[in-house]
């Protein structure tokens, strides 16, 4: 029992693992028939039968096609048989959890016919350990670890924007390190909005290509990222290649089609806290945040085609935020729900994704932080938990890296500087006593 608390991993290795297979192989007919995952035998099956005189033939039931042990579960890839769907597994997945003794077993589809069951032996998110060898891509970072074992690798070039929601303490700024931790190897601009004065983001400035810590720098950056968007169209329709003799594979509308020497480097714009741009105390404020707003929406409406990316964060991303709050939220495709206060906040994010995945988002325990509910408009859902990752270590990773930092010279003018070092401050010196008289 100590080791199977202590070293959950290695209690499953060595005996969750041998005990789980055997009680699948040694009764899994009898468990798909105890959870109705059958169909019945082909006619000419039961005519043959009945013309010999022998037994009457079993229902069918899906077929093994392999078995893989891994070092958190085991994965067996099943062919259904005819009649069946994926949905109708799905909904048996906590009986055969059950009858298999496992700790949850997740379905997901291969190709028509076949599919994946992958089974935990454990609570992988308790204590998350990311997997070695991990290869996601051009334009993608590996954030955290889904509750199957997989990991949650952020792809931009599949979800070009992106929005993180949550309570205080309850792991935004972690996801916001590892995102910023995984993007930080790659080739591309990544660019800080943090309306806090920069305190979540200055330790990562020396891989930002450009940072706004006040409401005023944001307005002009977002200005100057949209004519950077509007630069790299001028720049896209004049090597677009649509003149009578050009081939129609060269005809493209996005810059990951244009020749390597001539493409712009992607850009992953970072907001920290979405509402310090929205929220006003003047009128005069009024029209700045109605002037960054449209920028912003803007933004994520047109800019994915040239490479341009929002990650936007918040606690709450409602229409009571004001006019183009909820625009803009329409555009941003990936939703990452960390634990929230209310139900409602919940449904801002995953309500128009799944019902299911808004439940779970408001069951996350408060202790447990970076633990949250990761959806697309694909109304896929899982949970997921983000490793642990102290502001120490990403801004080390940033500096590691600061060499890769684009300089782009439409967002010179807010490019971080290097910090002079702070100096201790001298303590006072004791007052003096006063002299006897």
């Amino acid at each position: 029992m100590v080791a199977r608390v202590k070293a959950p991993a290695v209690y499953w290795s060595l005996v969750g693992l041998p005990a789980a297979l055997y009680r699948v192989l040694s009764s899994y007919r009898q468990t798909m028939e105890a959870c109705e995952l059958t169909v019945a035998p082909p006619w000419w099956r039961v005519f043959a039968k009945r013309a010999t005189g022998t037994e009457e033939p079993r229902p069918g039931i899906p077929r093994i096609r392999g078995i893989r042990p891994t070092r958190t579960g085991l994965r067996l890839r099943l062919r259904l048989a005819a009649g069946l769907e994926p949905e109708d597994v799905v909904k048996s997945a906590i009986r055969l959890r059950h009858a298999w003794g496992v700790y949850s077993v997740h379905v997901s589809e291969i190709k028509p016919g076949v599919i994946d069951l992958r089974m935990t032996g454990f609570d992988i998110l308790a204590r998350v350990r990311m997997p070695r060898r991990l290869a996601p891509g051009p334009l993608a970072a590996v954030v955290g670890l889904r509750e199957d074992g997989l990991p949650l690798v952020r792809d931009y070039t599949a979800i070009p924007h992106g929005l993180t929601l949550g309570a205080n303490k309850s792991g935004k700024s972690m996801y916001q390190r590892c995102l910023i931790t995984g993007l930080a190897p790659l080739h591309v601009a990544l660019v800080g909005i943090d309306c806090k004065r920069g305190v979540e983001q200055t330790p990562f400035a020396p891989r930002l290509s450009a940072l706004a810590t006040t409401p005023n720098d944001a307005d002009g950056l977002l200005d100057a990222l949209v004519g950077e968007m509007e630069d790299r169209f001028d720049l896209l329709c004049l090597h677009q290649g649509i003149t009578p003799g050009t081939p129609l594979q060269d005809i493209t509308s996005d810059i990951w089609d244009l020749p390597k020497k001539i493409r712009p480097v992607p850009i992953v714009v970072l907001v920290d806290e979405i509402a310090e741009l929205f929220l006003t105390a003047s009128k005069t404020d009024t029209a700045r945040r109605d002037r960054m707003v449209t920028q912003l929406v803007r933004l994520a409406q047109l800019s994915r085609a040239v490479g341009i990316h929002l990650e936007i964060c918040g606690q709450r991303f409602g229409a009571e935020l004001g006019k183009g709050a909820t625009a803009l939220r329409a555009q941003l495709t990936g939703r990452v729900v960390h634990r929230c206060n209310d139900r409602q906040t919940a449904e801002m994010g995953l309500g128009d994704i799944n019902e299911l995945a808004v439940a779970a988002a408001t069951s996350i325990p408060a202790e447990r932080p970076g633990l949250a509910i990761a959806g697309d408009s694909s109304g896929g859902w899982s949970r997921i938990r983000t490793p642990r990752t102290s502001l120490g270590e990403a801004a080390a990773v940033c500096r590691e890296f600061a060499h890769l930092t684009p300089d782009l010279p439409t967002l010179a003018a807010w490019r971080p500087q290097p910090a002079a070092p702070v100096e201790a401050l001298a303590a006072p010196e004791p007052a003096a006593a006063p002299s006897a008289s």
